[in-house]
């Protein structure tokens, strides 16, 4: 358990980053936590803004700036449209098993009925907002798999989807990443971006416990 909070917290450290794989171990996170039901956990957001910080001080590949920024932009988007591709599959595959899997430490099936549920709501436009909203941008290519969304109208929503969220939070990161400020306090803005990114999934799941509640008492 040590090894992986150490593991967390070297995440927020682009020293670090650099050190052990550069922004391409950016690259595979995004694969991983966009892509796989285990991947739920992994900081997608305040990595995202750290790798535009690295962006900024970086001079590989090329020399200019804006450009590194397009390619990492464009990788990262790259790796985030692949990884709900393979969600996708892993949902058409599955064919509902997912649902009638047990709870263990790497998979909660209530992650996936809130991301179903934001999915029916939302329609389509939910592979795109699903983007910004942790554990749910994990859960939401599996279950339009699941349903068997259209997969040529899944791939147009996923492209946008991640060009935007890469793009939107890289380049964030990119422009704020030389304020002294923001070095200085680079931690409570990490803090600040999982409350903001984490507030609209923990209130969904308080607002559903309170309408469940009458009808418990109800029935007691």
């Amino acid at each position: 358990m040590q090894t992986i909070v150490q593991f967390f917290s070297n995440l927020t450290d682009p020293a670090w980053i650099m050190a052990h794989g550069g922004l391409y171990i950016v690259v595979l996170i995004v694969f991983v936590e966009t892509g796989f039901p285990f991947g739920f956990f992994l900081p997608g957001d305040s990595l995202l803004f750290i790798a535009g910080m690295v962006i900024a001080n970086a001079l590989a590949p090329f020399s200019l700036p804006l450009l590194n920024l397009l390619y990492w932009v464009v990788l990262i988007t790259a790796a985030g449209t692949l990884g709900n591709f393979a969600g996708y599959w892993l949902g058409r595959k599955s064919d509902g098993l997912l649902f009638q899997r047990k709870d263990n430490w790497l998979f909660k099936k209530k992650y996936l009925i809130q991301a179903k549920e934001f999915y029916d709501k939302k329609g389509g436009a939910a592979i795109v907002m699903a983007r910004f909203l942790p554990i749910v941008r994990t859960f939401a290519p599996i279950v339009a798999g699941i349903v068997k969304m259209n997969p040529g109208k899944f791939a147009l929503y996923n492209i946008v989807g991640s060009f935007l969220w890469a793009g939107s939070i890289v380049t964030a990161g990119f422009l704020l990443g030389e304020n002294e400020w923001v070095k200085e306090n680079l931690e409570k803005i990490i803090i600040g971006i999982v409350v903001v990114t984490t507030a609209p999934v923990i209130l969904k799941m308080l607002m559903g416990r309170k309408k469940k509640a009458p009808a418990n008492s109800l029935a007691g």
